[in-house]
């Protein structure tokens, strides 16, 4: 039995690419779908959120004169790309889904109404989140946080290449030590780089606890949500 009944999930763009740098993995996509359409097939309901990294990334190109404003909205339509991909892979496996953007785009997906989402989550939908909060300056670790606030998910699920939440980063440190349990003040305090800080800040003032697990071992996801000791838990 699931140790959540709702949850937010978080992947980045960089997920979709699988072993590339850029673009979408069919085959990324599709093992991803799998072990997301499982733990909805469990009965646990599931908001999705993924980022734009694969195709756009607004502040790297802020940081070559692009307005910082056009960047990030032309990243927002990246995560739309990324969502249509994975609904596109989860319906094939049977897996209703909806994809709810906060920028209308009707001929593509459903606006985001919050009560609309709620009502597909009760349903056994799989609610895809997309375009971000629908505004610049804002990450989609952000939108990932707000959306779970607005839903009421239980828990904010940050899916990561590494194990979990380390004083130092661990691809580069091999003496780096992975914390089982931290607070939302200790991630703020050392800069720990989980999430951004106003998605943390966001979390502790909600007491929205985050588990941060590792997305490249299979069965991760299951197993986080079925309580087992996966990762670094935030709270």
């Amino acid at each position: 039995m699931a140790q959540y009944g709702r949850i937010l999930l978080k992947l980045s763009g960089e997920t979709m690419a699988g072993a590339g740098t850029f673009g979408i993995d069919p085959e990324r996509v599709i093992s991803l779908a799998s072990e997301v359409g499982a733990i909805a097939q469990k009965g646990l309901q599931v908001g999705l959120v993924i980022g734009g990294g694969n195709i756009f990334r607004g502040i790297a190109l802020a940081a070559r004169n692009m307005d910082r404003v056009t960047g990030d909205h032309m990243g927002m339509l990246a995560t739309v790309i990324n969502s249509l991909a994975m609904q596109d892979a989860l319906e094939h496996m049977g897996v209703h889904t909806r994809v709810m953007s906060a920028i209308e785009m009707h001929q593509v997906c459903e606006p985001y109404i919050r009560r609309r989402a709620i009502r597909h989550l009760e349903k056994g939908r799989v609610v895809i989140f997309a375009a971000g909060t629908s505004n610049p300056y804002f990450s989609t670790d952000t939108a990932a946080t707000l959306r779970a606030l607005e839903i009421h998910a239980e828990v904010i699920a940050k899916a990561t290449k590494v194990d979990g939440v380390y004083d130092k980063d661990p691809m580069k440190h091999s003496d780096a030590v992975m914390y089982k349990e931290i607070s939302y003040t200790e991630v703020l305090a050392k800069s720990l780089g989980v999430m951004d800080s106003t998605s943390i800040a966001m979390c502790r003032d909600n007491k929205l606890p985050i588990v941060v697990f590792n997305l490249n071992t299979p069965g991760n996801i299951m197993r986080m949500s079925m309580g087992e000791p996966v990762g670094t838990v935030i709270r």
